[in-house]
């Protein structure tokens, strides 16, 4: 193979000047600080994060992928990212750090610039669950005798409470999510496909945060919109199946905005529903009524989950419970990220504490007869010193969400 040894491995794209990020400075310092005290306590010297979530919370870029490598290193004084001559100018922009790009005329460039970070470092502070084998075979290779430290988990802990900052921007997403659920209501309608109310969905949510901010890039928001068979799966992708009257349906409504998703999950009929599927749905809302009421400081994960279990069990509705009741928001998205330590599951023991934000969002899939379909409600939950905040004001149950248009 012929490279091109006389071309840089490295270089610097300084096109325009640093732009709009919704969080102060003083704010980007404090999460970029908690790994530096992390580090300095468990005597680590530098750390490389890997993954879109880490990336993008300790610098304020999402970076997009496309087949390749991306880091971002911090150290005791200096915060980096590392990018590709693909991104030009954009990833020194969007980061609260500064950048290095690596250019596609050699292979292993990217390693290059990792090592031009990291001289002199003894132990290294890497993303364990973000490596596979052959990313991590040739970090070692790259750099002999470095012992390597997972940062994932401890950073995992660091993004589970939530700064005043995040919370103001989770706000704004939950109510942009209310605007993509009333934008659902006025599209829904018999004979029109999935799809285009999926659209309306979208449109709707993309132009609310396109105007609150001087500079955005309204990217990833989405919305899935499922009918009939289809409700029977939380994720199942939007669809151009022509929406029937009777038919159940549920919206799934995710803005993301600078990296932070937030949700409204509901469920819907056209025109009418059956009383099976009034007393599925009836007995799904009474769930997560009581589950809201139980999300508050103090109580712990694996118990939130216990008692909702027995509700669903007295109707002997618990075998078609398809997931765990909840889990923590901020930099999130359906491909990248994940805070593990605080999902509403039997085997999760975290102790709920101000900060942290959540979901109550319990799911039944009755795969067939009287009651056929999926219910599925989602509300988002901020935890304060003396309560919880339910900041989703869309209103959820069959008095609401039978659509007559």
């Amino acid at each position: 193979m012929i490279q091109s040894p006389d071309m840089p491995r490295l270089t610097t794209w300084r096109g325009g000047d640093k732009v709009y990020r919704p969080f102060s400075d003083a704010e980007m310092k404090r999460r970029q600080d908690a790994v530096r005290a992390w580090m300095a306590a468990h005597d680590v010297d530098a750390a490389l994060f890997t993954s879109y979530h880490c990336i993008n919370y300790y610098s304020g870029w999402l970076y997009c992928s496309f087949g390749r490598r991306f880091g971002m290193v911090i150290t005791a004084d200096a915060a980096t990212t590392i990018s590709t001559g693909t991104d030009g100018g954009q990833s020194w922009r969007r980061s609260f750090a500064d950048n290095i790009a690596y250019t596609d005329w050699q292979r292993g460039n990217y390693f290059e610039a990792v090592k031009s970070l990291t001289k002199g470092v003894r132990r290294l502070g890497i993303e364990f669950d973000h490596m596979n084998l052959d990313f991590r075979r040739e970090l070692e290779e790259a750099l002999p005798g470095v012992t390597f430290v997972d940062v994932a988990r401890p950073s995992m802990w660091m993004r589970t409470i939530k700064s005043p900052e995040e919370i103001s921007l989770i706000r704004e997403g939950a109510h942009t999510a209310d605007i993509g659920g009333e934008a659902c209501i006025g599209a829904v309608a018999a004979g029109v496909p999935e799809h285009e109310v999926a659209i309306a969905v979208t449109d709707a949510m993309i132009r609310e945060i396109a105007g609150n901010h001087p500079y955005v890039e309204p990217m990833e928001t989405w919305a899935w919109v499922q009918s009939g068979i289809n409700t029977d799966g939380a994720h199942n992708p939007v669809t151009n199946r022509v929406i029937e009257s009777g038919d159940i349906l549920s919206l799934n409504a995710f803005p993301m905005i600078f990296g932070y998703y937030t949700a409204l999950e509901r469920t819907l009929f056209c025109n009418h529903a059956s009383d099976a599927q009034l007393d599925m749905w009836e007995k799904n809302v009474a769930v997560h009524r009581r589950g809201i009421e139980l999300i508050r400081p103090g109580a712990r994960c694996h118990e939130i989950a216990a008692e909702l279990n027995e509700l669903y069990q007295s109707w002997d509705l618990l075998k078609h419970r398809c997931f765990g009741y909840g889990h923590s928001f901020g930099v999130l998205s359906h491909y990248y990220g994940r805070e593990a330590g605080v999902e509403l599951r039997e085997d999760v023991e975290t102790e709920l504490k101000p900060g942290m934000v959540v979901s109550m969002e319990p799911m039944i899939m009755i795969p067939e007869g009287p009651g056929a379909g999926g219910y599925r409600e989602h509300d988002i939950l901020v935890i304060h010193e003396d309560g919880a905040e339910n900041i989703t004001r869309f209103p959820f149950g069959p008095e609401h969400n039978i659509i007559r248009n």
